[in-house]
């Protein structure tokens, strides 16, 4: 099935901020993707609270930004210290404890998350710390350099073409999840190639 859609591997970079539903969403597509065509997935971090800083932001969204910063950092200091490789298995055990199980945005959380993807649990002092902020914001900066300053996070880069999206709910699963990269490779690949967008008429939905 592979062969006919790609003859060769092909690298998908994907930012994320793990606080943002609908970036959990896309990345979960985008581990479907993996079974399914000869794809491997690097992931990389951005940040929400960078993002939107100096902005006039409802009060309620400049809280969840503030409390954006721990768990970004938390992943920047693990791929930091162990590697970008360790980012994949942190994402999703942070994603499914935030998302798919509606825990606790805490400290408390992120250290379980960690110890789960087989990290040293004190890499959740990075939290409250700015120590690794210059990588997190080098990251996010790699990001919108390519996409611009007007969207935000999931940015999905293929073979060397970078979009903001695709946002889809829920994940598309099995050989759906196919279709869609078969697509998102065929734009990425159309010189001039910009935008398609409609308006969401559906919550992020999580399975």
């Amino acid at each position: 099935m592979s062969e006919a859609h790609e003859p060769r591997n092909t690298v998908a970079d994907m930012w994320f901020d793990p606080l943002c539903p609908w970036a959990w969403i896309t990345s979960r597509w985008l581990v479907e993707v993996e079974k399914v065509r000869p794809v491997t997935v690097r992931w990389r971090v951005m940040s929400l609270a960078v993002l939107n800083a100096g902005r006039d932001l409802p009060e309620g969204y400049q809280e969840l930004m503030e409390r954006s910063w721990a768990a970004v950092r938390v992943c920047t200091a693990a791929g930091q210290r162990f590697g970008p490789e360790v980012l994949g298995p942190l994402y999703t055990a942070i994603g499914t404890r935030f998302h798919n199980r509606g825990e606790a945005q805490d400290t408390a959380t992120l250290e379980a998350a960690l110890t789960e993807a087989g990290l040293p649990a004190d890499l959740v002092g990075a939290a409250d710390s700015t120590e690794y902020d210059e990588p997190l914001r080098a990251s996010h900066a790699e990001a919108m350099k390519l996409v611009g300053e007007d969207v935000g996070t999931p940015v999905v880069q293929v073979e060397g073409v970078s979009f903001f999206g695709p946002v889809v709910s829920p994940a598309p699963r099995g050989e759906e999840a196919g279709k869609l990269w078969d697509g998102v490779r065929a734009v990425a690949g159309t010189d001039g190639f910009f935008e398609l967008k409609r308006t969401r008429t559906r919550d992020p939905v999580f399975d």
